[in-house]
């Protein structure tokens, strides 16, 4: 049951995106698109973030909003990770070993959890529809702005934040995949 949920939540976010899209941007990166593109710095060789070559074969668009979504969605998930180990609290799941937490999960959470994330992609989708941003775009208004300091931020400011931000995304993203490698794989990351 609970595998059946975890897929859909990982399925359900497509719901949102229109049947119909153009894209807008091209596929391939030429030197123009690298000195524009934010991310490129002395961390990735003075490239392209792109490990695996995605930007053959989606748009360049795509890419950055699949790669900020998965970014902020791994800092959650690092700090889901560790938390436990230094705070435990009274209830249902009384392990501090997050693979198992993650079985020993109510079915009601998970609900709650799923309907949480369809909210958030809602308001997503409705902003960008309406020509906000949520991929830290400079001269767009945010989608989701928690604290409201969006607006009253420069513009360097806000290039800051979003720069760091991708990076934190990307560091996030390596270090979730280094605690599940080292339960898949016991001994393949050393420092754990």
């Amino acid at each position: 049951m609970k595998l059946a949920i975890l897929l859909s939540a990982i399925a359900g976010a497509s719901a949102f995106a229109p049947a119909s899209h153009q894209a807008t941007s091209t596929t391939k990166l030429n030197a123009a698109d690298l000195e524009t593109l934010r991310g490129v710095g002395p961390e990735t060789g003075g490239k392209i973030f792109d490990p695996l070559e995605l930007s053959q074969w989606a748009p360049i668009d795509h890419l950055r909003k699949a790669e900020l979504a998965n970014g902020r969605s791994a800092m959650l998930a690092t700090v889901g990770w560790v938390f436990p180990t230094f705070w435990t609290f009274e209830g249902p799941v009384t392990t501090t070993d997050p693979v198992e937490a993650f079985w020993a999960a109510d079915n009601q959470w998970w609900a709650q959890f799923i309907v949480f994330c369809a909210v958030i992609e809602g308001i997503k989708y409705r902003g960008e529809m309406e020509g906000k941003s949520f991929t830290g775009e400079i001269d767009k208004e945010a989608c989701l702005d928690w604290t409201g300091n969006w607006a009253k931020m420069s513009d360097t400011q806000k290039e800051d934040m979003a720069m760091k931000e991708l990076k934190n995304g990307r560091l996030a993203m390596i270090g979730i995949a280094g605690f599940i490698a080292s339960v898949v794989v016991p001994g393949s990351v050393p420092a754990l």
